[in-house]
């Protein structure tokens, strides 16, 4: 036997060792207690806790970004080989869009193309560079594809700022070209592939040349060329710089920028023009010297061709807008053609329009009077049921007027504005600022000039009424008849202008409608909306106050498929109360006030006469329970575009709502309804718009201006005495002298309702008149002026 100690049995080869502690070990048991700093792993490296462990290994990321970018490489390398470069598009050449009526009969046709390819060579360099700063500054620098623009212009569109473009002059000639105008992924995927193997094939010159000669700039021109002939009436070569960057311009928004079709976009359109000639400043293809000489290019009138004539023209424009207006199809895709669109436009009924203004305005010209060249007329008429346009006049001829009057929106609407604000008041239980609910029967003071009163004394606002007219005391439903500017700016104000502003726009007036601003003289209609703006909201009280946006397209569809109208519901803009009550004073215009000339409709009629300031424009606003029409005769100088008084028109010294709008309504209306049943107002009113109260001959007599009626010693000076409005079941009757009664559940101040001088403060058209001392007279005759 050996004289060395044996080994511990267990643990041969250890010798005298002393053995190893294993928890402290690497080769440790996972999991084992005791291990200083924690578990480890096979490694030997501390196992991850907590929140790390949700964080990968650099190992793992690295692994990661390595299949990212293989699958990256491979899937460009197999889109490169697989999407090839194909033969142009047919759709290139774009196709007719039919417009017809409901019924189906074929109203116009539009989309032939208009194009005339050139070389670059034939395009001035500058305008060239125009180009290239609007669209693609660094387009003979860069890469086929911007990838970090069109990531930013994804991440903006993704984020709410609004669809923005990222592609370059290449891709956007890849999708004019060879592929389409369909927002689809498939299509920026091949788009991607296809402009990146083009770049490679071809040179700069030769896509910037085909960019040129495919791209859409509006009035139906695609390419430069017929650019240049649509809007200057020129070729190319001939186009001076400053019109080079208007025709830049263009490619950005063709046809809202077109300052003569659409003159209410002229700001913005010149906005775009400054920033191309900045741009070119910017990038040295443009001297700054030369650019500060430039003016804005106004491009020619728009020539039509004769298939668009007549109304057509205007009705291709309007739906055209309203299709793109509501984004149902952009306009560049509209543009490629091929679309069948059935409007709502009823044939007989849009004859019977044509005819009515053609028989009591156009016939009524002569070019022996000046003035009658200024003539122009816009109309619309609304099915109130379903908000559908049933009929609509844009002018003579779209041919000779381009400018479609039933859509524009520069022109006053005049007192056709006024029933909205006796609408707001009813609506929201409105009183005067005595106290007093607004009804038909309510009593203001009309006296010329008068100062509008607010609640804290005078508003600094005193408009004058028609012809300088004084008619002192007044019912709100006579001075709807005589339409008195003095009791309706007081009204605004003692609904509350921004209130009165509010109702409008849920009648159906848009809400950036130029001019429509919350102050008093809302009232006067100084807003300019459109006349078809004007029907929808007319429409909208015809119905009861319940409101359908209009709508001017019953089905869209291309090769039988049908395009996705938006949705069309109908809200209760105002209560019935509200909206029948106006009717109802409306329907007294018609009997008794301004607008007598439409009771030759032969139907029960509600409606409103209309001036614009300086006699620009006449109006008359009206319905029957079944059909909503405005009738505005405008003036305009047909060689500058300004707005004409329209004094001495027609053979007559002042052209106003009563008379030939008014006119031209009663006949279109009778016309349109013919054959079909008389119906008659369900009218729902609100409380005390029932009982008539009507001043003494001596309160509503005009007054002479000279001498201002004076109120009795113990009113305020600001207007003559009122008497007072007959009270509703909640309104108990007040004998004079005697201290009033408490108000009723809609109306409590808190104050002190004193004796009758108390209860009507200065600022609301003075004291009421003893009613004990007032007789009741016959009705004045309507003045001749609305």
């Amino acid at each position: 036997m050996s004289d060395e100690p044996q080994q511990q049995s267990g643990d041969p080869g250890n010798g005298n060792r002393t053995p190893r502690d294993l928890s402290a070990g690497t080769g440790a048991p996972a999991g084992q207690a005791g291990a200083p700093g924690g578990q480890k792993g096979r490694t030997g490296r501390p196992r991850r806790t907590g929140w790390r462990r949700a964080v990968p290994t650099w190992r793992a990321a690295l692994a990661t970004l390595l299949v990212i970018a293989l699958i990256l490489i491979g899937g460009f390398i197999a889109g490169y080989q697989l999407v090839g470069i194909p033969p142009a598009n047919p759709t290139a050449t774009a196709q007719s869009n039919v417009y017809l009526y409901k019924d189906g009969t074929v109203i116009a046709r539009d989309g032939d193309v208009n194009r005339q390819n050139v070389q670059l060579a034939q395009v001035p360099l500058p305008v060239q560079h125009a180009v290239l700063a609007a669209e693609d500054r660094n387009f003979y620098s860069e890469r086929a594809v911007d990838i970090k623009a069109m990531f930013r212009a994804g991440w903006n569109t993704l984020t709410g700022k609004g669809r923005q473009g990222g592609s370059t002059i290449t891709q956007q000639f890849v999708k004019n070209y060879y592929l389409g105008q369909e927002q689809t992924v498939i299509r920026k995927i091949k788009e991607f592939f296809i402009a990146i193997k083009l770049n490679r094939e071809v040179s700069k010159d030769h896509i910037f040349e085909g960019y040129l000669n495919t791209s859409y700039f509006g009035r139906n021109a695609y390419g430069i060329q017929a650019a240049a002939q649509a809007y200057y009436g020129k070729d190319i070569g001939d186009i001076t710089t400053a019109e080079g960057a208007y025709l830049a311009s263009l490619l950005n928004a063709p046809s809202a920028y077109d300052v003569v079709v659409h003159p209410e976009n002229k700001a913005a359109a010149v906005a775009r023009w400054h920033y191309v000639l900045d741009g070119m400043v910017k990038e040295n293809w443009l001297s700054a010297s030369e650019r500060a000489t430039m003016q804005f290019p106004v491009p020619d009138k728009v020539k039509r061709s004769t298939g668009l004539s007549g109304q057509r023209g205007y009705i291709v424009q309007a739906v055209k807008d309203y299709l793109t207006t509501h984004q149902i199809i952009d306009e560049k895709t509209l543009a490629t053609g091929g679309y069948r669109i059935t409007t709502t436009l009823e044939k007989k009924k849009q004859n019977a329009l044509v005819e009515a203004v053609d028989d009591n305005v156009m016939s009524q010209t002569s070019d022996d009077r000046t003035a009658d060249r200024n003539v122009r007329v816009g109309g619309a008429s609304i099915d109130p049921t379903n908000g559908r346009v049933v009929a609509m006049y844009g002018g003579i001829d779209y041919t000779k007027q381009y400018v479609n009057n039933a859509t524009r929106r520069d022109y006053q609407v005049g007192s056709t504005f006024k029933p909205f604000v006796f609408t707001s008041a009813v609506a929201n239980g409105s009183r005067t600022q005595d106290g007093r609910r607004i009804t038909p029967n309510t009593v203001y003071d009309g006296t010329n000039r008068r100062m509008v009163q607010g609640p804290n004394g005078p508003t600094g606002y005193a408009p004058a009424n028609e012809d300088d007219v004084s008619y002192g005391p007044i019912t709100v439903r006579m001075a709807t008849d005589k339409s008195v500017n003095a009791v309706y700016a007081q009204m605004a104000e003692d609904v509350g202008p921004d209130v009165v502003k509010q109702t409008a726009i849920d009648l159906g007036i848009p809400k950036n409608t130029p001019d429509l601003t919350a102050s008093p003289s809302i009232a006067l209609g100084t807003a300019t909306a459109s006349v078809l703006d004007m029907t929808g909201a007319y429409a909208t009280l015809a119905n009861h106050g319940r409101h359908t946006a209009y709508t001017l397209v019953d089905k869209v569809s291309k090769d039988g498929e049908n395009l996705t109208l938006p949705d069309r519901s109908t809200e209760q803009a105002v209560n019935r109360e509200a909206a029948d009550t106006t009717t109802a004073i409306l329907q007294s215009v018609v009997e008794n006030g301004s607008g007598t000339a439409a009771q030759a409709a032969g139907r029960p009629a509600a409606g409103k006469t209309g001036t614009a300031e300086e006699d620009k424009a006449a109006w008359f606003a009206g319905y029957t329970p079944d059909l909503a029409t405005v009738i505005a005769v405008m003036g305009q100088d047909p060689d500058t575009g300004v707005q004409k008084p329209l004094y001495g028109a027609l053979g007559l010294s002042r052209v106003n709502g009563g008379g030939a709008p008014a006119q031209t309504w009663a006949q279109y209306t009778g016309a349109a309804l013919q054959g079909t049943g008389v119906q008659n107002f369900d009218l729902t009113l609100e409380r005390g718009a029932e009982e008539p109260y009507l001043p003494t001959d001596e309160a509503t007599e005009p007054t002479d201006t000279d001498t201002p009626f004076a109120p009795p010693s113990d009113t305020s000076p600001s207007g003559p005495a009122i008497p007072p409005t007959i009270p509703d079941e909640s309104e108990p009757a007040i004998p004079p002298g005697s201290p009033t009664g408490p108000p009723d559940d809609e109306f409590t101040d808190g104050g002190d309702n004193g004796d009758f001088d108390d209860f009507f403060p200065r600022g609301v058209g003075g004291a009421r008149r003893d009613p004990a001392s007032t007789p009741v007279p016959n009705p004045l005759p309507a003045p001749n002026r609305p």
